[in-house]
């Protein structure tokens, strides 16, 4: 089974906490392999889980949440569209 980034997304939690079925992991860590936002998402949220691990606190940039959700809806935005085949 071929997955777009946003299945993988939806399953980044699942995958870090080991609860998803042998075949999915199969498919998510296939997936991983040939995806460089994927990976860097799966690494930044591991980061983020690290820091928030050792009880102190981190105050965000002014605005960052709202960067982080309008560059993850672009990007599933671009990751929609249809590919023009222009060789």
């Amino acid at each position: 089974m071929t997955l777009e980034c946003k299945h993988v997304w939806e399953r980044i939690s699942e995958y870090l906490d080991h609860q998803l079925d042998p075949e999915l992991l199969m498919d998510i860590e296939k997936h991983l392999e040939n995806c460089e936002v994927c990976s860097a998402i799966l690494d930044s949220t591991r980061n983020i889980l690290i820091l928030t691990a050792d009880n102190r606190t981190y105050e965000l940039p002014v605005g960052y949440s709202e960067r982080l959700h309008a560059r993850l809806e672009k990007v599933i935005r671009e990751a929609e569209k249809p590919k023009n085949d222009s060789a």
